[in-house]
């Protein structure tokens, strides 16, 4: 027997996202089955949010999820997921037409030439503040994900691979969530149940989103230098992303001119004015997919196309992203199906059970990791905030921690983490990037565990210095 073929066989690889999502859908269907159904009183609080009662906790009658309607739960999943599925459609075909005039190939022309050779790396930590700082601020998520294939192709240029242009977009993203100085749609609402006042220790959040900034970036510059010294040495070697990558000596030739510098200009006021609305009027992806489609719209007429080519576009667009798209679908439909069984609040209870005997600095580092291991189940960062926070806040007054620290564990525990759950972004993230989820995972997991480590530190120090 060759050692290719012995190669062959030893090698392991995820199956494919849709049958992993499938598993797991599956897999929820038989715990309906096994753990008992169990429910929290609910309130609707001063701000409008439905939010458990703790102590309230009792077994409901059971209401395991058979097969058929296991299936109509994945169908209510693809409908309850509606609006980002179709913003993810709309931002994606609109910022397609953008890459399509070629004023980002102008832009990476610009970079190639100020930086050069190792200095290129110098991109990473730059980027990852700007994308961070987005997140951290006014909360954008699903918004960045249409921006995934230009830094993708500019990391390509730039002698990287699509590793680095995910992780700057996904590295930069969640740690923006888990350090995030004031995202309303997370910790804005985290410390409105907790009844602390918003922002309160904003500082602190700063400081360990600075922290998590520096441990990211060295290991995706280290895996950007090592992919540039010797490309055989990329997790992606070999995998086609020609529809992504960019030629260096063809770029620099690229004709950069008024109409490709006026495209550029539509995507700096269509983030101005994302950022303008969320920020004073609480836009979400309603608004944010008319001003995409503006900004799509805007970049065809000015490159000189007409409605029938500019329509062809956007039907390119749709079918490139019609595969992610469906992987939001099924991720909620494993939601769903949890909801529809009444074990969401069983496994929160029982989960929350052993923290009451630790010690307080251990009991916050135990708060982390249930709130990181909750993120599988409860993707969604304001759901998972109205779910847990009634019960961990009074839970941190029983252990003699602050409210504060509870809320900066369901932070750190929310963000990052949905880069790596398949019930979250990770499906979504690798295919709009073009990497196969389990070469995503050999990079991200080890990178994921070192920031982990971090945020186990920055609890234990909001703990001492009583935060």
């Amino acid at each position: 027997m060759s050692n290719s073929t012995l190669v062959k066989k030893r090698s392991f690889s995820l199956p494919h996202i849709y049958v992993l999502m499938m598993i797991i859908i599956v897999l929820c269907t038989i715990a309906t089955w096994l753990l008992p159904a169990g429910q929290f009183d609910r309130v609707v609080n001063e701000a409008g949010q439905n939010v458990a009662i703790p102590g309230t906790f009792h077994t409901v009658e059971s209401t395991p999820v058979g097969f058929f309607d296991m299936m109509m739960c994945i169908y209510n999943g693809f409908v309850d997921a509606g609006g980002v599925v179709f913003f993810v459609f709309i931002s994606y075909a609109s910022i397609s037409i953008m890459i399509a005039s070629g004023a980002f190939n102008g832009l990476v022309a610009v970079l190639l030439k100020v930086f050069k050779g190792k200095a290129r790396t110098a991109i990473i930590p730059i980027f990852l503040v700007v994308v961070g700082s987005a997140s951290s601020t006014i909360g954008l998520f699903e918004e960045w994900f249409p921006f995934i294939p230009v830094f993708v192709g500019i990391s390509i240029a730039m002698g990287f691979d699509a590793v680095v242009g995910l992780a700057i977009v996904a590295l930069g993203a969640g740690m923006g969530y888990s350090g995030a100085a004031m995202n309303p749609f997370t910790m804005g609402i985290a410390q409105s149940i907790a009844e602390v006042p918003f922002p309160s220790n904003m500082g602190y959040r700063v400081f360990s989103h600075g922290c998590m900034i520096v441990v990211a970036s060295v290991f995706l510059v280290r895996y950007a230098l090592k992919v540039q010294a010797d490309p055989s040495k990329s997790l992606v070697a070999g995998d086609d992303f020609s529809r992504f990558s960019m030629s260096e000596e063809e770029l620099k030739k690229h004709p950069f001119g008024v109409r490709e510098a006026l495209v550029l200009c539509v995507l700096v006021a269509g983030i101005a004015v994302i950022v303008w609305g969320c920020r004073n009027y609480g836009w979400y992806f309603t608004e944010l997919s008319a001003v995409f489609m503006i900004m799509g719209i805007a970049s065809g007429i000015i490159m000189g196309d007409g409605p029938n080519k500019i329509a062809e576009k956007y039907a390119s667009g749709f079918s490139e992203v019609a595969m992610a798209c469906m992987m939001i679908g099924l991720a909620r439909g494993i939601l769903m199906v949890l909801t529809a069984g009444n074990i969401i609040d069983t496994v929160v209870y029982y989960f929350s059970l052993p923290l009451m005997g630790l010690p307080d600095w251990l009991a916050a580092v135990a708060m982390l990791v249930f709130q990181t291991l909750l993120n599988f189940l409860i993707p969604s960062g304001s759901g998972q905030a109205a779910t847990t926070m009634p019960i961990m806040a009074p839970m941190a007054d029983l252990l003699g921690l602050t409210r504060d620290t509870a809320c900066l564990a369901f932070q750190f525990g929310d963000g990052l983490s949905n880069c790596l759950w398949p019930t979250a972004m990770v499906g979504i993230l690798s295919g709009l990037a073009g990497v196969k989820i389990e070469k995503w995972y050999k990079f991200f997991v080890p990178c994921f565990l070192g920031i982990f480590v971090v945020q186990a530190l920055l609890m234990v120090g909001a703990v001492y210095l009583a935060l």
